[in-house]
């Protein structure tokens, strides 16, 4: 490969990706770090049950006595554990009691060419999952999840990722 190849290569890696944009929403994030009563207060805003809570506080006592993997011929940086913020909420603040999302959310989805409303009336029986960031934001069809066990539920033992929705 020729050098002007390697400089045009680095010139269009190192641009400002010029589509991209940002999304102005509150967002609950509790501060870095991992530790019990980190786990206690995410399973408190979510909500979750007391068995649940202990089911998380003993699987994070076991992660601790864990040893990263030290594979051969494969070189990784520690992980900083501490370094991280486990838990952001982007509907944190619930939007007035008309059942919209949050009109920055909204416009988002506009920009995208995908209106959450607009999908729904189409689709009438169809579960949608907005994620932005990685981040469940929105989910439709919430009773038809719960009767499938999709979503956690409060009291109840049931199978799936185990969101609060």
């Amino acid at each position: 490969m020729s050098n002007n190849s390697n400089e045009f290569v680095k010139q269009v890696a190192e641009q400002k990706y010029e589509f991209g944009f940002t999304t102005d929403v509150h967002t609950d994030i509790i501060e870095k770090g991992l530790n019990e009563d980190v786990v206690r207060l995410i399973s408190q805003k979510k909500g979750e049950p007391d068995w649940m809570l202990q089911f998380r506080l003993k699987a994070f006592h076991y992660w601790k006595e864990q040893q990263e993997p030290r594979w051969g011929h494969v070189h990784v940086p520690p992980i900083d554990y501490q370094a991280i913020s486990y838990y952001a909420d982007p509907m944190a603040k619930k939007p007035s009691g008309n059942g919209k999302i949050d009109p920055e959310l909204e416009k988002t989805f506009d920009k995208l060419g995908i209106p959450l409303e607009e999908r729904l009336a189409l689709s009438g029986n169809t579960a949608v999952d907005a994620i932005m960031d990685s981040v469940s934001v929105k989910t439709t069809f919430k009773e038809v999840l719960r009767e499938k066990g999709v979503i956690w539920r409060l009291g109840a033992a049931v199978s799936g990722h185990g969101g609060a929705l």
